[in-house]
């Protein structure tokens, strides 16, 4: 069935932007993460425009981390104080985003900035969870005990709090920043920012597994909504029709996906997001070099 988006001007099928969105709903349940970093990459291989999918998928990111963040709070995984700290931090860092957004789109050079952006996050935090998550692995597995995490120069910084659910007192600059950073991906990018989020809260903060993915979900809901308002007052670029083709299959496939995150280890959930993550750089990454089959185009949508 063929919709037309009267925002990116396209047409599309209607059940597979319905199948795009449940994956990425399923991710969300899984991991903790909005799972913008796959959804705007999937709607520019569909023909959707880059700065409406930025500002479109943040839509569906909000609706499938609620969805997965009800199953969180059932369980009683979520740190709320530490949420608080990175969502100030957030919407700061998403107010600077969408000024550099709005400046390189004046410039005329969005596209290539989100796409740059997708190749070298993506691949960077991609291996270093990676490498991580296989060795962890491979001690589970040889029966040695779980190492524990060096002190590290955050305990030191002043204004420390303590957070009871994480079990950490330390400093509020380190998930401040932490917010500031999530908050700026998710203006230039379209994500949730939790394939940023998720490796620093584990290894940056310290948090245990068990309340990163809760708390991250929580930050990311209330991070994204705001940028969804400030793309829509300044853009003009969010598709609500495609939006609620995102949000109806996201808050479905988060509730399946986080079913599936029980029944798996953490070291096992953080290598499949792992590969999950440079999959997606390479993919784009690809697209970059390749010599496209159609060197000009009028079609909207398409890169040149």
């Amino acid at each position: 069935m063929q919709l037309f988006l009267p925002i990116a001007e396209v047409a599309v099928n209607a059940f597979l932007i319905l199948g795009i969105g449940g994956l990425v709903g399923m991710l969300s349940g899984m991991f903790g993460v909005g799972g913008g970093f796959l959804i705007t990459p999937l709607l520019f291989m569909v023909g959707i425009p880059p700065p409406v999918a930025v500002a479109t998928s943040t839509n569906q990111i909000v609706a499938s981390s609620v969805s997965a963040l009800f199953a969180h709070i059932r369980r009683k995984t979520v740190d709320y104080r530490m949420g608080l700290i990175l969502l100030a931090g957030g919407l700061f860092g998403s107010t600077v985003g969408v000024v550099l957004f709005n400046w390189m789109k004046s410039l005329g050079q969005v596209d290539l900035l989100i796409e740059l952006c997708y190749v070298f996050l993506l691949g960077i935090v991609g291996l270093m969870m990676l490498v991580e998550s296989l060795r962890a692995l491979r001690r589970h597995r040889a029966g040695a005990p779980p190492q524990r995490r060096r002190r590290s120069r955050i305990h030191g910084l002043p204004l420390k709090m303590r957070f009871r659910i994480s079990g950490l007192y330390i400093s509020v600059f380190p998930p401040l920043l932490v917010g500031v950073a999530v908050g700026v991906l998710s203006a230039v990018m379209g994500v949730g920012g939790g394939f940023i989020m998720v490796p620093a809260m584990i290894y940056l903060l310290g948090m245990p597994t068990r309340v990163v993915i809760g708390t991250s979900l929580f930050q990311i809901i209330f991070t994204t909504a705001y940028t969804t308002m400030l793309h829509a007052v300044t853009n003009h670029t969010v598709d609500m029709v495609l939006a609620l083709l995102l949000i109806l299959g996201g808050v479905v496939g988060a509730q399946v996906g986080a079913i599936l995150g029980q029944k798996l280890r953490a070291e096992q959930l953080r290598i499949l997001l792992a590969l999950l993550v440079i999959a997606v750089s390479l993919q784009i990454a690809t697209g970059l070099v390749l010599r496209p089959g159609e060197l000009f185009s009028l079609e909207p949508g398409v890169p040149l």
